[in-house]
């Protein structure tokens, strides 16, 4: 197992305004990086919608310890990641890119075990079910889903630590649906009216009405809201947009439709206790497109303000399925497609 100073390491790259490379270990993970240069088979096209493809990657090594992706986030200068896999697994790195910007592949590939709060790791999946993550302040939330709960962990050395405690979910315990509870966990940017609140929203957790339970955890406006359910997508992920705007990353999945993913636009400004909100769909994609079981999104700026979007899927460690991280440039301005 990857000695836990390494995901230390990484995180602390990841809070500072300036990353260094990660330190080297015999133990960390050799990535085989297969480079993705056009999204849509067969095509040319690099536009899709509110999105410009800008490139991609899928993920191959020979430790079984690669797989299960289920959340991401990039440092600020979009150079080091951090992640959780569902399966109770830190996993952090470096993106390396061409003189344009564009990926071409990862080093400094690392695994710790995500521990409980009695600094133990655990095989049980139902315990350590981690389906996203995110960094505030000197802290790491992450959202758990057979055992629901956000737990809080030290951002200087979250794969050496139990956590520091857990935020209050609001969601009665009792409404999360069995393998369909808690997967996005984000920060509301401080230039938006929930400015710091942490929100939540769960998988396929239905109310009555079959509307998506989710909440505000922290703020003067904390409480449950509900995301309106399209059929048949159910939320995997979901960050910010610097303006408050949320986008919801959503898969679909059947015998005979196969996969799908698609990226929801939420108003910020309907983000309140007892809101039901819904939003356009901003990108749609099945097969014939370079995806997978798409997991995790994360937002990102670049100094020129510019906005970029990271996608990680969950290959279920499975032979038929990929891990891949793809990239793209979210190019509408901040009321374009409301």
């Amino acid at each position: 197992m990857v000695r836990l100073s390494i995901i230390a390491s990484a995180v602390v790259l990841l809070t500072a305004s300036s990353v260094l490379p990660l330190r080297a270990d015999d133990e960390s993970i050799d990535i085989r990086s297969r480079l993705i240069s056009h999204f849509k088979v067969g095509s040319d096209e690099t536009r899709f919608g509110a999105f410009e493809f800008l490139g991609g990657l899928e993920l191959s090594s020979s430790s079984a310890s690669l797989g299960a992706m289920s959340g991401i986030r990039l440092s600020e200068d979009r150079a080091s990641f951090l992640g959780v896999m569902d399966t109770g697994f830190w996993y952090a790195g470096r993106l390396e890119r061409a003189e344009n910007g564009v990926l071409t592949g990862v080093t400094g590939f690392t695994v710790s075990p995500i521990l409980d709060a009695d600094g133990a790791a655990s095989d049980e999946k139902w315990r350590v079910d981690s389906e996203g993550l995110v960094v505030r302040g000197d802290e790491v939330l992450v959202s758990f889903e057979r055992e629901s709960r956000v737990d809080i962990y030290p951002a200087n050395a979250p794969g050496g630590s139990r956590p520091t405690g857990s935020l209050p979910l609001l969601i009665p315990l009792e409404e999360f649906r069995s393998n369909r509870g808690l997967e996005t966990i984000t920060v509301a940017p401080d230039a938006s009216a929930l400015a710091g609140a942490v929100v939540v929203v769960s998988e396929k957790s239905l109310n009555e009405s079959g509307d998506i339970y989710a909440a505000i955890l922290t703020g003067p406006s904390k409480g449950v809201f509900f995301v309106k359910r399209h059929s048949p997508y159910d939320i995997t992920d979901g960050d910010f947009l610097p303006n408050g705007d949320l986008l919801l990353l959503e898969r679909r999945f059947s015998m005979a439709g196969g996969i799908g993913m698609r990226i929801r636009r939420i108003d910020g400004s309907r983000l309140a206790p007892g809101n039901l909100v819904d939003g356009p769909v901003l990108l749609e994609t099945d097969f014939g497109y370079q995806i997978d079981n798409m997991e995790g999104l994360d937002v990102t700026t670049d100094a020129q303000g510019q906005v970029f979007v990271t996608l990680v899927s969950d290959d279920n460690h499975s032979i038929l399925q990929r891990n891949l991280v793809l990239e793209f440039r979210y190019m509408a301005d901040s009321g374009a497609d409301r």
